[in-house]
């Protein structure tokens, strides 16, 4: 049975994507921060039918995100798709003028770095086989930067730029790598079926090679 790992998984996104990739078949396994939630969730998935599992795990937590990974390779099998998409703390969004050293070390971390070592974790296994995907969920700040998002508008651009690397290299091996944008809070955009219609996007990056970026909206549409 295929497994996603959805990084970042939150009642929200998190929760519409599972249940959509689940209904398909797949395993789940959600990695977060918090117990209760992830309890929640796998609760209410597996009275949809769908086998879930949840992981506790912060993308600051270089070795305890290699872990709950490996873990879930180990306890659900290899990991099909990876989505990355935890959610910034609302330190990253500050000023450009109030953005420390600290601040952008952090904010790197979040973003690039625990996305570099997820991708090295699941890597090896999806291209033994020879297929995989793994996407990413970024804010507008990865298109355009704003001055008053000044931690995401340092980090996202390199993780972008680390994910557009990783789809070039790998779109020969059967791995797709793709990222979507949404620039603004979700209920703001007015999407006809709301959440569910983000997470059909995000099945439709997985079902389809195709090219690295898609905006879910235009940019200039959006807030973020």
């Amino acid at each position: 049975m295929p497994v996603i790992a959805i990084i970042g998984a939150g009642p929200g996104l998190g929760a519409a994507v599972a249940r959509r990739f689940g209904l398909q078949g797949f395993t789940v396994a959600l990695l977060s921060r918090t117990r209760s939630k992830l309890d929640s969730m796998v609760e209410e998935l597996e009275a949809m039918g769908i086998t879930a599992r949840g992981y506790v795990a912060d993308v600051l937590g270089p070795h305890e995100l290699e872990a709950a990974l490996t873990l879930v390779a180990n306890e659900l099998g290899s990991i099909t798709v990876l989505q990355y998409s935890p959610l910034p703390a609302r330190e990253y969004l500050k000023p450009v003028l109030d953005l420390t050293v600290e601040l952008a070390s952090e904010a790197l971390q979040f973003s690039l770095l625990g996305f570099v070592l997820a991708a090295r974790t699941v890597l090896p296994a999806m291209r033994e086989a020879g297929q995989g995907s793994i996407i990413l969920i970024n804010g507008g700040t990865s298109v355009k930067a704003r001055p008053d998002f000044a931690g995401t508008s340092v980090a996202f651009p390199a993780e972008s730029a680390y994910g557009l690397m990783l789809h070039d290299a790998l779109r020969d091996e059967g791995i797709h790598v793709a990222q979507l944008v949404i620039p603004g809070g979700i209920p703001k955009l007015r999407l006809d079926n709301g959440i569910d219609d983000v997470a059909e996007r995000i099945w439709a990056l997985h079902a389809a090679a195709g090219p690295f970026r898609t905006m879910l909206i235009p940019l200039e549409d959006g807030r973020e």
